[in-house]
């Protein structure tokens, strides 16, 4: 029987799962919205809203409980620093799962997590309009190796002419 035991397994060792839910809680906390499946999403959840509840306590016992989550440095400054005024109001509740479908390969069901009240940022919009501004250079490098190869054919004819001339 499996009373009182909670959480998933995941097909994974325990320090395999610790090692996982720390990569995503931190990838969380630097990104604000990541792709996973669903079953680690629902069990990564409850981690994530413990760690943000610690970023709010602010005390310097609560960064080292958080730095046990937390792996980048960076990423446990933002838990204290924005991440912790954003959500200082709320008593909970600073995710959401979206369902998006089943994965292509193995059929397992994908979910977006994502923080409530998240900052829409410009980033991710910007490197589509670089890959757009690219295409046109790379159409342009096209036209100009076309044109590079009918200037050398006429080079030699003008080496031999050249050479021909001193010839003479």
């Amino acid at each position: 029987m499996r009373h009182l035991k909670t959480g998933r397994k995941l097909g994974r060792s325990s320090a395999h799962r610790k090692a996982l839910f720390r990569n995503l809680v931190t990838a969380l906390i630097m990104r604000e919205r990541i792709r996973t499946t669903l079953a680690k999403a629902k069990e990564m959840r409850s981690k994530f809203e413990k760690t943000i509840t610690l970023g709010k306590k602010g005390t310097l016992h609560a960064r080292r409980l958080a730095a046990r989550t937390v792996i980048q440095k960076d990423a446990l400054q933002k838990l204290f620093g924005p991440l912790s005024e954003r959500y200082a109001d709320r008593k909970g509740g600073y995710t959401r799962i979206i369902k998006i479908g089943n994965r292509r390969g193995d059929d397992a069901p994908m979910a977006f997590i994502e923080l409530v009240d998240r900052e829409e940022k410009q980033a991710e919009t910007q490197p589509v309009k670089a890959k757009e501004a690219k295409k046109p250079a790379a159409s342009e490098k096209k036209t100009e190796a076309k044109k590079a190869p009918d200037k050398t054919k006429e080079t030699p004819a003008k080496a031999k002419t050249k050479s021909e001339e001193e010839k003479k």
